[in-house]
């Protein structure tokens, strides 16, 4: 079964009231949920992704996911993986699913990076902090997301993303951090990943 029917499968037993789910404590009681589970296949139930690769959606600013979700349905953003899934969330109510995620309490990747890696990047993570904080907690006004405790693949790969221009191309708020991205190589980059990715 594809991502796509799983998680509309997903949507429809929460919102046919199926009791095992309507019943359970925890974010299935929360407003929002019966939207957000279109999510949950990969993100988790409460936004809090497991795997090194899917990022974690719990506690991130409303704003910051909603332009996730349009640029994901727009194509903006590229990814044949999240484009029909953002089409469901922008039909369910974007808004409620948003809400949702900010609500929930953000629990750090359990995968923890190499020690050798964080170190590495402590050092070249010091030009990423005017932006994203000195502790990777980012800036909910400046639309900048936290980078502590997400997945060190999911970062890697998003840094990776920006430095080829692969990501929201042309978005102009974005040039400067693709152009310190740009002269930095691969290998350093994993290693500010992993330094993001330590933190908690």
């Amino acid at each position: 079964m594809s991502r796509a029917r799983l998680g509309l499968l997903l949507v429809l037993l929460v919102l046919l009231g199926a009791p095992a789910v309507s019943r359970a404590a925890g974010p299935l009681d929360q407003p929002g949920y019966a939207k957000a589970v279109t999510c949950a296949a990969c993100h988790g139930a409460s936004g809090n992704s497991r795997s090194e690769a899917v990022p974690i959606l719990a506690g991130l600013p409303p704003a910051y996911f909603k332009k996730a979700i349009e640029d994901y349905a727009s194509g903006k953003r590229l990814s044949a993986e999240m484009e029909p899934f953002a089409k469901q969330v922008k039909l369910l109510g974007v808004d409620e699913v948003a809400a949702f995620f900010a609500a929930q309490r953000r629990e750090p990747t359990p995968v923890r990076p190499e020690r050798a890696a964080v170190e590495r990047g402590r050092a070249a993570a010091a030009q990423c902090a005017s932006c994203h904080g000195p502790e990777g907690q980012g800036d909910a006004a400046k639309m900048v997301p936290a980078l502590a405790g997400q997945p060190a693949a999911y970062i890697r790969n998003q840094l990776l993303l920006f430095k080829a221009d692969k990501r929201s191309p042309g978005d102009e708020p974005l040039t400067k951090m693709k152009a310190i991205l740009k002269p930095i190589p691969d290998a350093t980059l994993a290693d500010v990943a992993a330094y993001y990715s330590s933190l908690r």
